[in-house]
């Protein structure tokens, strides 16, 4: 974090409002303290998001009194700059690169810090902590710098810019027991809770109208929970009892399947993320 605010004239962290980008904002309020956080948080909101992490995200705002930059993938709908997805498996979260790299480029940003960690995808694992963008806003492989002893060079070219990756050797684990270290604040819906929900290709859904569900999917009540937090259109929760930290601890402990096995987005194709990474995704 230190290194992002020594190197970058105008850095800002990526917030989903999920458990990394919180745990994002920790590791930077104690980066600087006493001082505030020197960084907005940047928001690409889908229009499609849990109601219960827009609402975490407006309340740890103001508590800490930070500059929050909203970018809204409606509003490129509506300029025609991405079209809306039909069909069964529609879908918004794609659509959040376009957004994301124009509010780069209007605000200016040479550096966006994000919570995304190599043990999470094979796409990620690749990664640097300081990943180099072109003026595109792409992932070039070729362009990636070795990071040797912790040496992070941060020197790009105008037009260029870099993601930064701060809790990338970090692994689920390591995140769910710095928040109970920390006694971190997280979303509701990362606890067991009553939800209505219903059953597609094997996972359980949040029932919402941002989803286009067939008459066969009928939505029931049940007590789930989500591992990660994303678009509602392509996160499926789990079924579990875990309404605590301890409990959730011991959950992802015996967990057969990865975090992120509950994302549609990343089944699209075997190089899904991949492509999406390249076109300036994360």
């Amino acid at each position: 974090m230190r290194e992002v605010a020594a190197q970058f004239e105008k850095p800002a962290i990526l917030f989903s409002g999920g458990k990394d980008s919180i745990t994002l904002v920790r590791l930077a309020q104690k980066a600087f303290y006493p001082g505030k956080i020197p960084f907005p948080l940047l928001h690409v909101d889908t229009g499609h998001n849990f109601p219960e992490t827009i609402e975490f995200r407006d309340k740890l705002v103001a508590e800490l009194g930070l500059e929050l930059i909203v970018g809204s993938v409606e509003e490129s709908i509506q300029q025609g700059k991405v079209k809306e997805e039909t069909g069964k498996y529609a879908s918004r979260n794609a659509l959040q690169t376009v957004t994301l790299l124009d509010h780069i480029e209007a605000n200016k940003f040479d550096a966006c810090i994000g919570g995304a960690r190599r043990d999470e995808e094979k796409a990620r694992a690749k990664e640097r902590i300081f990943s180099v963008r072109d003026d595109f806003g792409q992932w070039d492989a070729k362009k990636q710098r070795p990071e040797m002893f912790d040496m992070l060079n941060g020197r790009i070219e105008i037009g260029e810019n870099v993601r930064v990756f701060p809790i990338s050797n970090w692994t689920e684990l390591d995140v769910w027991n710095y928040i109970k270290e920390e006694g971190i604040e997280i979303p509701s819906i990362y606890y067991a809770h009553t939800r209505k929900v219903f059953d597609r290709d094997g996972m359980i859904w949040s029932d919402s109208d941002f989803i286009n569900k067939s008459e066969d999917e009928v939505p029931y009540e049940a007590v789930v929970r989500f591992r990660t937090v994303g678009d509602m259109t392509c996160t499926a929760a789990v079924s579990s009892d875990a309404d605590n930290i301890d409990q959730i601890i011991d959950e992802i402990v015996s967990a057969e399947i990865s975090e992120r096995g509950a994302r549609i987005d990343d089944k699209r194709s075997e190089a899904a993320m991949e492509k999406r990474k390249q076109q300036g995704y994360f």
